[in-house]
């Protein structure tokens, strides 16, 4: 896919002594999924670097990745399946052989599935897999089952789906090329940070373009933008609703847009107190109504020709009905969203609002791009040119970990569909297999749970209704997360971190085997850890544990292994097939589709197996369908490469796109090819196809677009895709909440759902600010640094030496509140708990607000870590201070800490106060826990002073001897082994077990 940043260079050996052999495949150290090559000598690694060819990252490569190096000689590496033998939480095991473990993880499942599958809660972290994860579940029977997404951006995801068919992040991308006004919403620079990175640099080198960044936080893309608008947390959706009323009182709307691509002329009818109101006027074909102002009358609103009106009422039938769009206006026009009003809320001031929103109107209307294309829309009419307005968004986890952030995530939305800026030249474009019908199928099965039974679809999925919701007969939720309830309808990622805390409670049952994968639920993948590990430990009268069993897979001694009664250790990304899947999350850019593998270039040192093998294993072993051949002989005797070639989830459609059917020569759809993993090989592990130029935009109504999406098996119909600045799904949960249409809410859930699922998206306070009061004055964020990634990075040695300790940032007012000097160490003290650290006083932060980096503390024991090291001494986490539960409501009723639409942990909501420290209480964080045992895991070939040499044996090549002393490998700076090696030159080469030099 040639993109911007594709030049052509002349390709230079650099390296001609250092390396003999080079693989090519995928990065796992982030979710950029880069490509990478992979140097050896003597089939040692020596060095990473990116891949030229790649379509995501053309080379470049981060720290993450140049680091790859150290993840697989890490210390922390498990070595062989564990059976716990002491207390749980205590790291106590015993090492078993691979029979053993499978055959209780067969006895542990089996006996689960021939009951109530339902007591089965299988949960993943990040493991990019989740087609495979998911499928399983499903063959398996149980509902239990969900990813990362519901702690990280199923906010933004489910805004996205059920607005514009495509969302941010992993769904689309800005149209870097052409773009000249681009604003970053609450984007921290761990995630997509190659590709947001080269956009940015190309971005700074155009003098036309301007670059603004919304985040309380100024560091990493912020810190180069062309303006930083330093908001206050939870406060995004305002400040573009006030965008949105500037742009609407000055009438700077593209209408022919929304006119022509969503659904602003669509009639809705206004009746309150009937069954009806709120939702489309429809004729009898089910087809929604507009008024066309050229013919003055009401037509179906899916005819070509129409000239719809998008303000005024028609009474049809005797209910007055009015076009979205009026709806839209009636709201942001109000003065609830001017500049003025909003302006100490959200910290900016009110001419600071004016002029952006003057800025967004002069790029989108004065700065117009006409590409000559021509291209063919829905209807069949030819079109001569593409208009574009230059103006794109992008979006992360500061506007989805709060509990408003599903209806801020659609007022950017909102906001974008106004200007006429998705999927236009110089605007947000979607990503193949986006966008998708909105909002896109399936729909969540688990409403008929049975013994030995598969469910009749995949656990989840997005709901239409409240009929789409799974619910017992009185309106108790039926997973054990309460996704898909009434609690948080529209959880499509499910509600991860409920799942311990609900087990544990036995709410709304109790389970039998909690499943986790690479999800570290025992630490920073929690909110309110000591919470956590007390419902991991807790016991009934009679000394069982509440939660009976627990299977963890992971290929590092994280903080929740010693909280498994068996352990699965897994491989590392060097050591294992992947599949990068259209089915999954792709590597697709809007320039088309492509998809990727991992294949093992190193083979594993120890007694370890790749999850996705042992998964299949496992499904083979309890016959699920599927796993199984009609004679009972597994399905994929290969295993997952097995699977990846032969596996398909319909017609034609397998895990790759690339080369199927029997010679390897059709793309998207086809049958299976056995050489087709050996392509993926020779192409340096992906595939893609760029898109034709008469393809590449306006995917929503673009019929040569829509006739390749139909056929590759992206959408169901070629029918065009109507993007909702109005959502009818929504209003039906309102009106159920009203008391209308199949399954109402119980009473105690009625006012919430009524307020918070409004058609329109609307802003309102994020709830844990309004029950913390005046006491807890300061907003607290985590971050990831740009060089890490969840936990998995902070156990890296070289990234290690680069950050060691988190420290609590703070800005100067805030600071001189409690007199504390810089490197003063503090309490970070919220409603629910207490945490100590160190603070770096700052300017580039939002002044009433605190941050720090995430995953960097650590609990003594885990890791490999050396007693001592500064991760468990200084390092800490605000997770400790987070709740998963909001205040209990009248009855009792607590909901979880998260959005009330989609379940979204709002750990972006704390609010805290902070408390100087006497110098007794100062040198080392607290809560301090109880340190682990350490069972025997990985030897990293250290010396015996236990400092780890990496390229020694490169130092002995080049200079001849067959030994070196401690100080012999120091960069080897007259060799060219620094090349790509992420180190520079005489520095950080020489690194011990804790990570010091």
């Amino acid at each position: 896919m040639a993109g911007p940043f594709t030049t052509v260079r002349e390709q230079v050996d650099t390296t001609p002594q250092s390396i003999d052999r080079t693989e090519y495949t995928t990065c796992y150290m982030c979710a950029c999924r880069c490509g990478i090559r992979v140097h050896f000598k003597n089939d040692e690694l020596r060095y990473i670097d990116g891949n030229p060819d790649h379509p995501v990252n053309r080379g470049v490569l981060c720290g993450k990745g140049s680091a790859g190096i150290m993840n697989v000689k890490s210390p922390a590496r498990l070595t062989k399946p564990l059976k716990r033998v002491g207390p749980r939480g205590s790291g106590e095991f015993e090492e078993i052989e691979w029979d053993e473990a499978l055959a209780l993880a067969e006895e542990w499942l089996g006996t689960v599935r021939k009951t109530d599958p339902r007591r089965l809660a299988f949960f993943t972290g990040r493991d990019q897999s989740q087609s495979l994860t998911g499928w399983w579940a499903g063959r398996f029977g149980t509902p239990n089952f969900a990813a990362h997404g519901g702690f990280c951006s199923v906010n933004m995801a489910a805004a996205g789906l059920y607005s514009i068919g495509s969302s941010f992040w992993e769904f689309g991308e800005p149209d870097w090329e052409r773009t000249k006004y681009f604003m970053l919403f609450g984007v921290a620079e761990d995630h997509d940070s190659n590709p947001i990175k080269m956009g940015i640099g190309h971005l700074k080198s155009r003098e036309a373009a301007k670059f603004v960044s919304i985040n309380p936080v100024k560091t990493g893309y912020s810190a180069v933008a062309d303006e930083w608008v330093g908001i206050r947390p939870g406060t995004d959706g305002l400040f573009a609703g006030a965008l949105i009323h500037e742009l609407l009182k000055a009438e700077k709307v593209d209408w022919d847009y929304l006119a022509r691509y969503t659904n602003a002329p669509w009639l809705v009818i206004q009746a309150p107190g009937h069954p009806d109101d709120g939702l489309f006027v429809r004729d009898r074909d089910g087809n929604p109504l507009l008024l066309d102002g050229k013919q003055k009358k009401i037509v179906s609103a899916l005819e070509p020709d129409s000239s719809p009106i998008l303000v005024g009422s028609v009474d049809i039938d005797g209910q007055r009905t009015v076009p979205a769009f009026h709806l839209l206006a009636d709201r942001f026009l109000d003065d609830a969203y001017a500049p003025d009003t909003v302006a100490e809320t959200c910290g900016i001031p009110a001419d600071t609002i004016r002029r952006i929103a003057a800025e967004l109107a002069h790029a989108a209307f004065e700065q117009t791009i006409e590409l000559d294309i021509e291209w063919t829309d829905w209807a069949g009419r030819k079109q001569d040119k593409v208009i574009g307005r230059p103006v794109s968004m992008h979006a992360m986890r500061g506007i989805s970990a709060h509990s408003n952030g599903f209806h801020t995530c659609r007022i950017i939305h909102v906001l974008q569909m106004i200007l006429g800026s998705i999927d236009v030249p110089g605007g947000f474009r979607s990503k193949p297999p986006f966008p998708r019908p909105v909002p896109p199928g399936p729909k969540p099965a688990g409403h008929n749970v049975r013994a030995d039974k598969p469910l009749e679809g995949m656990p989840l999925g997005f709901p239409t209704g409240p009929e789409d919701l799974l619910i017992e007969p009185d309106g108790t939720p039926k997973r054990i997360d309460k996704a898909y309830s009434w609690e948080h309808p529209l959880a499509a990622h499910g509600l991860m971190q409920m799942v311990i805390h609900n087990a544990w409670k036995g709410d709304p049952y109790p389970i039998d085997v909690l499943f986790l994968y690479m999800a570290n639920m025992g630490w920073n993948s929690s909110m309110n850890v000591p919470g956590v590990l007390h419902y991991l430990t807790d016991t009934k009268e009679d000394g069982s544990y509440k939660i009976p069993k627990i299977i963890y897979s992971d290929a590092f001694y994280s903080e929740t292994v010693p909280y498994a009664d068996l352990v699965l250790p897994d491989t590392t990304y060097l050591e294992r097939w992947d599949c990068i899947s259209l089915l999954d999350r792709p590597i697709c850019s809007a320039e088309g589709p492509g998809d990727s593998i991992r294949h093992p270039v190193l083979k594993p040192d120890r007694d370890v197996r790749p999850f996705q093998e042992v998964l299949i294993d496992l499904g083979a072993r309890l016959g699920l369908p599927g796993f199984v051949k009609e004679d009972g002989s597994p399905a994929y005797p290969g295993g997952y490469p097995d699977y990846i070639v032969n596996h398909e989830r319909a017609p034609g459609i397998g895990p790759l796109a690339g080369w199927r059917g029997e010679l390897g020569v059709d793309q998207g759809r086809g049958g299976p090819n056995p050489n087709q993993l050996s392509r993926y090989i020779e192409n340096g592990g992906f595939w893609e196809m760029p898109f034709t130029e008469a393809q590449s935009w306006l995917k929503h109504a673009n019929r040569d677009y829509l006739t390749l999406a139909h056929r590759m098996g992206w959408i169901p119909s070629p029918d065009r895709i109507v993007m909702q600045i109005y959502s009818e799904p929504v209003q039906r949960f309102r009106l159920a909440a009203q008391g209308y249409g199949p399954a109402l809410p119980p009473e105690d859930h009625r006012a919430r759902v009524e307020k918070y699922f409004d058609p329109i998206p609307f802003w309102y306070p994020p709830f844990e600010g309004e029950s913390s009061g005046d006491a807890y004055p300061l907003h607290a964020l985590t971050q990831r640094p740009m060089h890490m990634y969840h936990s998995w990075g902070s156990q890296n040695a070289w990234l290690r030496q680069i950050t060691n300790q988190n420290r609590l940032f703070v800005h100067p007012d805030a600071a001189a509140e409690i007199d504390a000097a810089d490197q003063d160490w503090v309490w970070v003290v919220s409603p629910f708990g207490r945490v100590k650290t160190q603070i770096k006083i700052i300017h580039g932060v939002e002044a009433g607000t605190v941050w720090t980096w995430n995953a960097i503390g650590k609990r003594r024991g885990a890791w490999g870590l050396k007693d001592g090291a500064p991760e468990t001494e200084k390092g800490f986490l605000l997770n400790h201070v987070i709740t998963e539960l909001l205040p209990p409501r009248d009855g009792g009723l607590r909901y979880a800490n998260a959005d009330p639409v989609t379940g979204q942990a709002a750990w972006y909501d704390l609010k805290v106060r902070l408390e100087k420290c006497t110098p007794a209480e100062a040198g080392a964080t607290e809560p301090m826990f109880e340190r682990f045992h350490r069972p025997d895991l990985a030897d990293p070939a250290t010396d015996g002073d236990g400092t780890l040499r990496y390229g020694a044996s490169q130092h002995a090549e080049k200079s001849g001897k067959a030994e070196t002393t401690p100080r012999d490998w120091v960069g080897n700076r007259e060799a060219h082994a620094h090349r790509g090696s992420g180190v520079r030159p005489g520095h950080g080469n020489r690194v011990s077990k804790d990570g010091q030099e």
